[in-house]
């Protein structure tokens, strides 16, 4: 009975997924309209207005809005579930036996198991927002098996870092059930280090393949805007992610003979090279400003404290409920989705604030790459394309904001451009 209990507890977390991605999904677009005229400035500083909303923005800005929910949602109940289900202990128990009962090997069987049975649970949510809605919205052209080996690789991925990473935790509960979350957090620090500099060079190409500009009198304008801002000796990269979206993007990443700059093509495609220019000017901003190094600081901190209020909170719901989730001790490795309920939690309480100094960082390098480049024509008419490339509404309401936006609305940082470049007053 508990076994066909839990496979109908599954069983309707799928479902749920399901129903609740359908009800989201918007009805087909009808034919798209003739694209809009290109927004163009008489001159360099002249005030640019921002377009309202297509009707089909809108649309992908409410249902985001409802996947949002659902997501913040199923985060608390998949580990949920599989607590009070006690499937994780018996998933434990299985790994226990397969290991014969060595600890690292258990964790590793573990990790293995419950990222399996996880890709499982969330794939029907994670085809519909990854696959169907962006080719619903006319955002993508990705073909069904990179998207399916896309995600293949990304489980693949999770689980070689998790098997790296995961002991360090569990080592330190049962070295220090004390004192384990600081010894952990302060740990942290050099692994998301290292996090930041394998990725873009080691994890990104898995997905999609890097090489030179085809654009070579624009990539020598990048190197040179590059030069004027100190990045000197960093290399620059073509992404081919028009196999993946229609969306648009750049970031400049790396440490001396790693420092690159990373343009997608489909934002050459879409921008103009005084727009682009503009573009690769606020990445170097973040790279200047050390807005990477910040935020590694930042997450950092945020892991110590969470792991802090994870450990104040486990013991309260494992003296409770240890019956009921077939273990006792944090340091079972079966206490993993009670640590996964726990921080989802706080970071879902974290959200506004780290979003605030993300959206921060993201105006101070708006202006320093007008310092660098002031052509406020081409950053405006810049963020206008995107816009309008990427079904983004330009004034979203305050929730969206506080809990979702990680960079300025976008009718916000024109308004900020104009401001910058108005001419000043004459005085009387």
């Amino acid at each position: 009975m508990k076994l066909l209990a839990l496979g109908l507890g599954i069983a309707g977390a799928l479902l749920g997924a399901v129903l609740v991605a359908r009800a989201a999904r918007p009805s087909p677009p009808p034919p798209a309209p003739p694209a809009a005229p290109q927004v163009t400035c008489e001159s360099p500083d002249q005030a640019v207005v921002v377009p309202p909303p297509s009707a089909q923005a809108v649309r992908y800005h409410r249902s985001g809005n409802v996947i949002w929910a659902v997501q913040q949602i199923l985060g608390v109940a998949i580990p949920a579930l599989l607590l009070f289900s006690g499937l994780s202990a018996r998933i434990r128990s299985v790994a226990r036996r397969v290991a014969r009962g060595r600890f690292y090997p258990t964790l590793v069987v573990y990790l293995v198991m419950l990222s399996a049975l996880l890709f499982v649970v969330e794939l029907p949510l994670s085809y519909y927002v990854g696959y169907l809605r962006e080719h619903a919205y006319g955002l993508s052209d990705q073909r069904l098996g990179k998207w399916l080996s896309d995600q293949l690789k990304g489980l693949a991925v999770g689980v070689v870092v998790g098997a790296a990473t995961l002991w360090v935790p569990y080592l330190m509960l049962a070295r220090s059930p004390r004192r384990w979350w600081l010894w952990t957090g302060t740990i942290s620090l050099p692994f998301f280090v290292l996090a930041a500099l394998v990725a873009p060079i080691w994890i990104a190409p898995l997905f999609n393949k890097f090489g030179p500009m085809n654009d070579k009198a624009l990539e020598s304008q990048v190197l040179a805007l590059a030069d004027r801002a100190g990045v000197e000796g960093a290399r620059v990269f073509e992404v081919a992610k028009s196999v993946d979206t229609k969306k648009v993007n750049a970031y400049v990443t790396g440490v001396g003979q790693t420092k690159r700059i990373v343009l997608w093509d489909t934002l050459l495609g879409r921008l103009t090279p005084k727009q682009t220019l503009f573009v690769v000017g606020h990445e170097l901003g973040h790279y200047v400003k050390h807005h990477v190094w910040m935020g590694i600081a930042l997450s950092t901190s945020l892991t110590l404290l969470g792991l802090w209020g994870g450990h104040r909170f486990a013991g309260r719901l494992l003296a409770r409920y240890s019956d009921r989730f077939g273990f006792d001790r944090l340091s079972d490795p079966a206490s993993l989705p009670l640590l996964m309920l726990l921080l989802s939690l706080f970071s879902f309480v974290m959200t506004p604030p780290s979003l605030a100094l993300s959206r921060h960082h993201e105006r101070a390098a708006d202006r320093y790459g007008l310092e660098l480049n002031p052509d406020c024509c081409a950053a405006a008419t810049g963020f206008v394309a995107l816009q309008e490339q990427n079904l983004a509404v330009p004034r979203p309401g305050l929730l969206y904001k506080l809990f979702r936006a990680s960079h300025p609305p976008i009718g916000e940082r024109v308004d900020a451009i104009n401001a910058y470049c108005a001419p000043p007053r004459s005085s009387r």
